[in-house]
C-alpha cells in the first residue's frame, strides 16, 4: 500500500458528465439501475488481470495509459467500482473469496473458506493461475523477486497448499502465450504481472524511486503487449469475457479502498458503455463465476451489486 494513505489528504471527484464534456469516452452511459432484469451470459473464457493502486483518475482520460483508455470504446467501463479495503491482500481475497481474510500483506496462513478453486474443481472447470516472475511452476512459497505473493490468492487456499494437482495449476507467465497458441487456455485465468509490471513498483523495485504516471506507463505497455494477442485470438473472441481491474487506490479511501478503474471486454460486453452503479470486489467474484456457469458463488457474494449491465 502506498505509503501516503496513512496521511490525510484532499478527495478528487468528478462526475461523468464532467469527465464526458471535457472529452473523455463516448457512448452509452448506464442509468444506474444496476442490471435490471438482465443477465450474464455464459462464455468458456474468463480472464482476470489485476493491476495495482491507482485512482480512477489518474488511468481514465490522461495519458498515463493510452492502450487501456483505446480499450473503452470496445468495451465496458465501471464508472463507480470501489476497492473493499486497504493494503492489497484483502482486495485479492475479497475477488476470490468474498471476504477480507486479512489486512497484513505479510499474511503467511493457509485459507480454509469457500473460494474460486473449490468452486471451479467442483464445476469441473479448468483454471490456472499466470504469474509473471514466479519462480518455478506450483510455487506456493513467499515473494521472491518481482513476484509478490499476496498478490497470488490462490496460493493460500487449502484446496491448493494440499493437492499437488491443484497447485501445479499456478504456472509462470511464459505459460500463456504457449496455452493462447494451442487453444490450451482454462476457463478461468487469474493473470497476474510482477510487482514492476502492475504498476505496484519502479524498475529498481521500490514504490518511491519514480511517478505513478511512469509505473502506469509501464503497465500499459505490458498490457499492450500481452494482453492484445488474447483479445485478438480468435477462441476467446468466440466466447471469452475479460476484466481488467485496480485492486485498490493509491490515496482514496471511499468505501474502504478507494474508486478504482474497472474494464470488461469481450463476448456479448457493450461497446463504449459506462455504468453508474456501485460495485465492489465482490461483484467482480460473482460476475466471473456466473459467467462460467459455476452455481455457487463463494461466501455470499452474489449478494453484492450484480454487473449484468455491461451484457447485451
Amino acid at each position: 500500500m502506498p505509503t501516503n494513505l496513512r496521511f490525510s489528504f484532499v478527495l478528487i471527484t468528478a462526475t461523468l458528465a464532467t469527465f464526458l464534456g471535457c472529452g473523455g469516452l463516448s457512448g452509452n452511459v448506464g442509468n444506474g439501475s444496476g442490471g435490471g432484469s438482465a443477465t450474464v451470459p455464459q462464455v468458456q473464457h474468463v480472464a482476470i488481470v489485476v493491476l495495482e493502486n491507482a485512482n480512477y483518475s489518474d488511468v481514465v482520460g490522461t495519458s498515463n495509459m493510452p492502450y487501456l483508455n483505446s480499450l473503452l470504446s470496445k468495451g465496458s467501463l465501471a464508472g463507480q467500482y470501489y476497492a473493499n479495503s486497504h493494503p492489497s491482500i484483502p482486495n485479492y481475497f475479497m475477488m476470490t473469496t468474498g471476504q477480507a481474510i486479512t489486512n497484513d500483506d505479510n499474511f503467511s496462513g493457509v485459507v480454509s473458506t469457500d473460494n474460486v478453486a473449490r468452486e471451479l474443481a467442483a464445476s469441473s472447470k479448468s483454471w490456472k493461475v499466470y504469474a509473471e516472475s514466479i519462480p518455478s511452476p506450483g510455487y506456493l512459497g513467499g515473494d521472491q523477486g518481482l513476484y509478490l505473493r499476496h498478490h497470488n490468492p490462490f496460493s493460500y487456499f487449502s484446496d491448493v497448499q494440499q493437492n499437488s494437482a491443484q497447485a501445479a495449476n499456478i504456472v509462470p507467465f511464459t505459460q500463456f502465450s504457449a496455452d493462447l497458441s494451442t487453444a490450451a487456455l482454462p476457463n478461468y485465468s487469474w493473470i497476474i504481472p510482477n510487482s514492476t509490471d502492475d504498476a505496484h513498483s519502479c524498475p529498481d523495485g521500490t514504490t518511491t524511486g519514480c511517478t505513478l504516471s511512469s509505473r502506469l506507463q509501464t503497465a500499459d505497455q505490458w498490457l499492450q503487449n500481452n494482453i492484445a494477442p488474447l483479445l485478438s485470438n480468435s477462441g476467446f473472441q468466440q466466447s471469452g469475457l475479460l476484466v481488467i481491474v485496480f485492486d485498490e487506490s493509491a490515496s482514496d479511501l471511499t468505501n474502504g479502498g478507494g474508486r478504482v478503474v474497472t474494464v470488461m471486454l469481450g463476448t456479448h460486453v457493450k461497446a463504449g458503455y459506462v455504468g453508474n452503479t456501485s460495485y465492489d470486489h465482490r461483484s467482480l467474484l460473482s460476475l466471473s463465476m456466473k459467467a462460467l456457469g459455476v452455481p455457487n458463488i463463494p461466501n455470499g457474494a452474489d449478494a453484492a451489486p450484480q454487473m449484468t449491465e455491461f451484457f447485451q
